[in-house]
């Protein structure tokens, strides 16, 4: 299989964890962390809503979740986060921090994108750890997500 397909195949099971953010009206983002042999270690939702938390992303949550299961501590090193939407500024400097080693997104985010739309922090030269970056896998299926619940979420 090649790595594309191998990442199409990672980001559908985003997409299906997205899906359960719609539950309690988050906005359906998905995000799974794989340990460095492939093996699923996280996957979450967003949750800001369900749990009154800014701070909820599906990247953040998944990041905590590998990380109690890794067996590193806090380092992720070694590690793949995927997500449908690339990351804002709050989780791409986590998935840094973190040293996740590589970051797969599916829907670009022009407004709020910090994986190369709006900012490119995770591959600012100024920092001790950069991860590769796979944007764009399975765009439009992942901007559909975020547009059929906006149209019947925050219509307007």
């Amino acid at each position: 299989m090649s790595r594309r397909a191998a990442d199409e195949d990672l980001v559908r099971a985003a997409i299906d964890v997205a899906g359960r953010a719609t539950a309690t009206g988050d906005v359906p983002i998905g995000a799974v962390v794989l340990a460095p042999d492939g093996t699923e270690l996280a996957a979450a939702c967003n949750a800001r809503e369900a749990l009154g938390d800014p701070t909820a992303h599906a990247e953040v949550l998944a990041l905590r979740a590998a990380a109690a299961r890794h067996g590193d501590g806090w380092r992720l090193t070694g590690c793949t986060l995927v997500v449908t939407v690339e990351p804002c500024t709050m989780c791409a400097g986590a998935l840094v921090l973190a040293r996740v080693a590589r970051v797969v997104f599916g829907a670009w985010e022009p407004r709020t994108g910090a994986a190369g739309s709006l900012w490119d922090v995770v591959r600012d030269r100024r920092l001790t750890h950069r991860p590769e970056v796979v944007g764009g896998v399975l765009a439009d299926e992942c901007a559909a997500l975020l547009a059929d619940f906006f149209a019947t979420h925050r219509p307007g």
